[in-house]
């Protein structure tokens, strides 16, 4: 199969389409001020809430709460290509891991997670689901159309609001501290950019006290480079016990990446740093220079081999089979998870 034949998880749509990589609104956007290129990156959300509801449907992941969040079409819900929903399942797999792990690691201790370009991401809510689940703070943080839009849902949906209740609204960002066991959720409604220019008075309520893990899945690859450098540094200048994860494409250098680029420029979607961290290397390289002691990655091609047991590889693929192995493994390696930290609280990260 050649490679402008071969699906991305970063450009199709429709009823066949595919994984936007939880592209989400992404609080901020890349070169332009146009509202309709603001509206193309908010509209990522769509298609990745779209390919989640397909995974979700066909068995590959357990989430109560994605349906929540689409609409499901006249003719039946969309079921995307197997290779995109293997891509959704696995990258979850490898983020909800490392997650996890950090979670584990903290025992009860408070600790917090800030979620860029969080979207209709329904992470937040499976995690406070969790009975035992004690001390957790998270944050999301995105356009506020895109946070009102959430706020909405949350009010309208009882299974919503059953596991955040009582949520306050102020300004563009709203709030729940009725959680159990010491849990609090906060959504910021704001462009990232506002970060460049030093305090942000709503995000007072972020600690900098506490371990931390800063999450950006497909969200700072929108910005300039530079923008998201700073975005990384307005948190690495005030939290001291604090990791990230980055999910990102990477190598657009080779065919498949040229026709990744091109399917993305059709939908007049640019994602600076993808010239700047083009392979695994350079990416780790972006987390050291930004200060964190520690760095590791993995392609999503990777994750599959290392992190994915036997038993679930088998059981994934009697959920549909895939015939397109060579193509699966050409597209999981043009997408990464990186990841680093500094501090105290990361300390499972260490063997992952």
């Amino acid at each position: 199969m050649s490679a402008p034949s071969i699906p991305n998880l970063l450009s199709l749509r429709g009823s066949r389409g595919g994984l936007r990589g939880r592209g989400r609104g992404r609080g901020g956007h890349s070169h332009s001020t146009a509202p309709s290129h603001e509206i193309n990156i908010q509209g990522t959300d769509t298609d990745a809430a779209v390919s989640r509801m397909s995974a979700v449907n066909l068995g590959y992941l357990q989430d109560p709460f994605a349906e929540y969040f689409v609409q499901t079409p006249v003719n039946g819900p969309v079921r995307r290509l197997p290779i995109i929903n293997r891509g959704t399942y696995t990258r979850t797999a490898a983020l909800d891991k490392l997650i996890s792990s950090f979670l584990s690691n903290t025992g009860t201790r408070e600790r917090q997670v800030i979620s860029l370009g969080a979207g209709t991401d329904t992470r937040c809510f499976k995690l406070f689901s969790q009975p035992n689940q004690a001390g957790l703070v998270y944050h999301e943080i995105d356009f506020p159309a895109i946070s009102a839009k959430k706020l909405q849902l949350v009010n309208t949906i009882p299974q919503l609001r059953a596991i955040i209740p009582n949520p306050q609204a102020e300004n563009n960002s709203w709030t729940s501290t009725a959680l159990q066991n010491g849990c609090q959720y906060r959504c910021h409604g704001l462009d990232l950019r506002v970060l460049l220019n030093g305090d942000v008075k709503s995000l007072d309520s972020i600690r900098t006290d506490i371990p931390t893990v800063l999450v950006s899945e497909c969200c700072l690859c929108y910005l300039e480079t530079s923008e998201a450098q700073g975005v990384i540094k307005y948190f690495t200048e005030r939290i001291p016990n604090l990791a990230i994860m980055i999910y990102e494409p990477i190598r657009p250098g080779d065919s498949f990446g040229k026709q990744m680029v091109s399917n993305l420029a059709a939908r007049q979607i640019r994602m600076p740093t993808l010239d700047a961290y083009q392979d695994p290397a350079k990416q780790q390289s972006r987390l050291r220079g930004a200060g964190f002691d520690l760095v590791k990655s993995l392609t999503i091609k990777e994750v599959w081999r290392h992190w994915i047991t036997e038993e679930e590889k088998e059981r994934v693929d009697d959920l549909e089979g895939l015939d397109e192995v060579e193509e699966w493994n050409l597209l999981a390696d043009h997408y990464i998870i990186v990841w680093g930290w500094r501090g105290d609280g990361f300390r499972g990260w260490e063997t992952d």
